[in-house]
């Protein structure tokens, strides 16, 4: 598949290590899109050492739902067809501070879940009218099960985490082609299961990075390096989820199966 990869999140960490292992074959023009007066320079620097051929920036405002459609096709008729969307935006917010302050909490929800949902439609319907392309999308483990610790960023999380599996069974339940002739000895083409657009989800734990500066690391965290690297080779199996690091599946498993009352002592 050819085409150009669109970073929403320039600057996340995991963001542009997705897209530097992604250059590769054919895929070596990227549009990195970031909030209004964000510096790039280090990160068309990075791509381009990579290999990529073309690296443009775009301003994106995440947050202003109004312009995703527009921003889309924008970009979609300046440097398409679109191989991967890679949603890579999003905020951990002030706990603290989201308890006592309805607008932050708002704020941290409206980025990492409603903008999002907005993004995905918008993206989802252009890549449809192509008839391929790829949609990563960064949910967490904080949704799986959402803690007390972080109930407002986790809430967002699983809110996103249920919208991003929904769209995957729509885009692979989508009919293409004519319907089979009906009371016809023969009958006409049948219609192809799918979309052609594949919608990976993504579910790491905690990830050392920026985001989480300051913070004690949790148990099995890794490096924005580490999910890149297993996002990419779920986008190449054709997979529709990956978590990471992998034990991390069968840990939450259990850990849906804990009673509340331990659930709630948990510390992170």
């Amino acid at each position: 598949m050819s085409g150009t990869v669109l970073v929403l999140g320039g600057r996340s960490e995991i963001g542009l290590a997705v897209a530097k292992r992604l250059v590769s074959g054919d895929v070596r023009r990227f549009v990195l899109a970031a909030r209004p007066g964000a510096d790039l320079t280090g990160e068309v620097a990075a791509l381009r050492e990579a290999g990529a051929e073309t690296v443009e920036t775009a301003e994106f405002d995440a947050d202003d739902l109004a312009a995703h459609g527009p921003f889309l096709d924008k970009v979609a008729a300046e440097h398409g067809p679109l191989d991967t969307v890679v949603l890579a935006f999003g905020i951990l917010g002030d706990q603290a501070r989201a308890e006592r302050d309805a607008a932050h909490a708002a704020a941290i929800v409206h980025t990492d879940y409603v903008a999002q949902v907005g993004v995905l439609t918008h993206a989802a319907n252009l890549l449809r009218a192509q008839g391929h392309g790829r949609l990563v999308v960064f949910s967490s483990v904080a949704g799986v099960r959402v803690r007390r610790a972080n109930y407002v960023y986790g809430s967002a999380k699983a809110g996103l985490d249920g919208f991003a599996s929904g769209l995957a069974d729509a885009l692979h339940s989508d009919n293409r082609g004519s319907a089979p002739g009906r009371g016809l000895r023969h009958p006409g083409p049948r219609k192809r299961r799918g979309s052609g657009v594949q919608l990976l989800l993504v579910r790491p734990g905690f990830v050392i990075g920026r985001m989480t500066e300051g913070m004690t690391p949790a148990p099995f965290s890794s490096t924005p390096d580490q999910v890149a690297e297993a996002t990419v080779a779920a986008l190449r199996r054709g997979r529709g989820v990956v978590w990471v690091p992998g034990m991390l599946r069968p840990v939450f498993f259990a850990m849906r199966l804990l009673p509340r009352a331990i659930w709630r002592k948990l510390p992170r």
